[in-house]
């Protein structure tokens, strides 16, 4: 007998990373696809985690965290942005933000609910808004400033909008938004039962000055945002799978609810090694700006005499270049196959990162979370692309 399933996320296949990761290996090319570093984590970090393994730290941790971990996590916003978070009552530590993304999202959106998603968009969200049997509206933002269009956004809220999913710094695009983007939001959702969805991850790195606004900073959305955040991002730890979620006590108790049973526990020394770094090391965060901003500089220089046009990221580790002085009769997955047969270097089109890209669209993703070397060598053979 043959054995009928039901067909969900029946138009996803493979992500873009894990194709464009697999290409990598398989041709043996230097890969700036997917977001991970390729240098060592400090190593003061890996030598808590090795003694909190010694210790026996081997069984379940609390449902939402070790409370060390979460009390590191409250010192750094109240340092930070003057944000007073309650570490028992707000936090949760997730096993990774993916996970964090995906049961905020569970525990708000239900079947005829409407989530605004900006594209080009993380991969997950909109499989996981219709995992919860919600519509995914999707508004394209333009390159090459990517600047939301705040009239089409009025345009698309109605009463059935349940969440509104933001991203700041921005990936793909690095971009950072700033007070006026977060008042123009506010002002659109006040009177709607609209969720705000802030995706943080990369809250640490942004650049040339500018400084990171969380939904959290802003009275008018404290009692109706989640904010995710992710270590893995922030100690160079992508393997790890260490994130957390901030809301508003209701929030937060509708969130572990889903959470318990998606998941239920981070790993247990993976926190204890965190938390006993961030307490030791709080310059570790403080500094990571200028460490990745010497990278994305170290970058771009490296391809000033190359045909690629870049407008440097203002945020997170990863960089757009424009290719159309190049090969504008590629579409931007065409070109980075070329770039992975031709040249041995992976990249991402950013046009995977929308529902409908913006016609003639020619981006590629790269990331600069790479040893200076890498860097260097990535230039060199992006340089000679003639």
């Amino acid at each position: 007998m043959q054995i009928a399933l039901a067909n969900k996320l029946a138009g996803q296949g493979t992500t873009i990373f894990s194709q464009m990761t697999a290409l990598a290996q398989r041709l043996q090319a230097l890969n700036l696809a997917q977001g991970f570093p390729d240098f060592a984590p400090p190593a003061a970090l890996l030598q808590h985690l090795i003694a909190a393994i010694q210790d026996g730290q081997h069984q379940y941790p609390p449902r939402d965290g070790i409370l060390a971990l979460r009390e590191q996590l409250a010192v750094q916003f109240l340092q930070r942005d003057q944000i007073q978070l309650d570490p028992e009552q707000e936090l949760c530590i997730t096993a990774g933000a993916t996970i964090a993304i995906y049961c905020a999202i569970q525990s708000c959106v239900q079947a005829g609910d409407e989530v605004i998603v900006f594209d080009p968009s993380y991969d997950s969200y909109a499989p996981s808004i219709e995992l919860a049997g919600g519509k995914a509206v999707h508004i394209a933002l333009q390159p090459p400033t990517f600047a939301v269009d705040w009239d089409q956004v009025k345009a698309a809220i109605n009463n059935n909008t349940r969440m509104i999913i933001v991203n700041t710094p921005h990936n793909p695009t690095g971009t950072v938004w700033g007070e006026e983007d977060w008042q123009q939001l506010i002002a659109l959702i006040a009177a709607y039962n609209i969720v705000v969805l802030s995706d943080e991850v990369y809250e640490h790195i942004v650049f040339d000055g500018r400084k990171h606004l969380s939904a959290l900073q802003f009275p008018a959305l404290r009692a109706r945002s989640f904010v995710v955040g992710s270590f893995g991002k922030s100690f160079h730890v992508t393997g790890w799978k260490t994130g957390y979620c901030v809301a508003a006590p209701a929030l937060l108790q509708q969130f572990c609810k889903v959470y318990q049973f998606a998941q239920f526990c981070a790993v247990h020394p993976m926190q204890i090694a965190l938390a006993q770094f961030m307490q030791q090391y709080p310059e570790h965060l403080a500094a990571l700006s200028a460490f990745y901003q010497h990278k994305r500089d170290l970058f771009l220089t490296a391809l000033q005499d190359s045909v690629f046009i870049a407008t440097p990221s203002q945020g997170s580790y990863f960089q757009n270049l424009d290719y159309r002085q190049f090969k504008p009769e590629l579409d931007a997955m065409q070109m980075c196959q070329y770039l992975a047969t031709e040249h041995k270097l992976v990249a991402i089109p950013v046009s995977a990162f929308y529902q409908t890209p913006p016609p003639s669209l020619t981006l590629i993703r790269l990331c600069f979370a790479k040893q200076d070397e890498t860097l260097v060598r990535a230039g060199e053979i992006l340089s000679h692309c003639r």
